[in-house]
């Protein structure tokens, strides 16, 4: 029992410290760049002794940078769940989708900026299939939203990639602009959107 207990003890600590390690990751790059976050200034920012704690955790940069990756995923797609969960009809999930990102983005610019320079740098492979599954969601809402008749009729995967654009286009403006307001920016695109898609003019 004490061996069992010792054993969960460590695996919660080691995963404490990974998660640590890749906050510290993702702040680090957000402050220094991709190519300036070093081992040795991701330990600094981490509190860490030395590097060799980040290379007991993580096989090597690519590892860490990947767990980078799928953590701010991870948290655009619970957060983005929970916000779309209240939506009612297709117009008001388009709107929450738009709003939902924009929220996210706001509230989480040190993510944002850091998948950014991750992106930019190519440490971030973005294929074919990634580019269908981020455009799957909005498909969906769009062909929902013609069915229903709340839309007009349109070629819903080049809409859903319009409006990922504008979505995707936000954390580079930020880097531009970091005073934007960015509920402003959400409600033009949500009110360019509206005004594309519905069935009425």
């Amino acid at each position: 029992m004490g061996a069992r207990t010792s054993g969960v003890r460590r695996s919660f600590t080691e995963g404490a410290r990974r998660a640590q390690i890749v906050q510290a990751a993702i702040e680090t790059i957000a402050e220094a760049g991709y190519q300036g976050a070093t081992f040795a200034r991701i330990a600094r920012h981490a509190g860490l002794s030395s590097t060799g704690l980040i290379s007991y955790h993580f096989a090597g940069r690519d590892e860490l940078i990947g767990e980078v990756v799928a953590k701010v995923i991870a948290d655009i797609g619970a957060f983005m769940a929970q916000r779309m969960a209240g939506a009612t009809g297709p117009a008001a999930a388009l709107r929450a989708y738009i709003e939902g990102n924009a929220e996210f983005t706001a509230a989480h610019r040190a993510d944002m900026k850091a998948l950014l320079e991750i992106f930019l740098n190519g440490g971030l492979h973005y294929g074919a299939a990634d580019e269908q599954a981020a455009l799957s969601p909005l498909e969906e809402i769009l062909r929902a939203g013609q069915r229903t008749g709340e839309f007009r009729g349109f070629d819903p995967t080049v809409m859903a990639t319009l409006i990922q654009r504008a979505v995707d286009g936000l954390p580079f403006l930020l880097a531009a602009r970091p005073g934007l307001d960015v509920t402003a920016y959400a409600a033009e695109v949500v009110t360019t959107f509206e005004l594309a898609t519905r069935a009425t003019p």
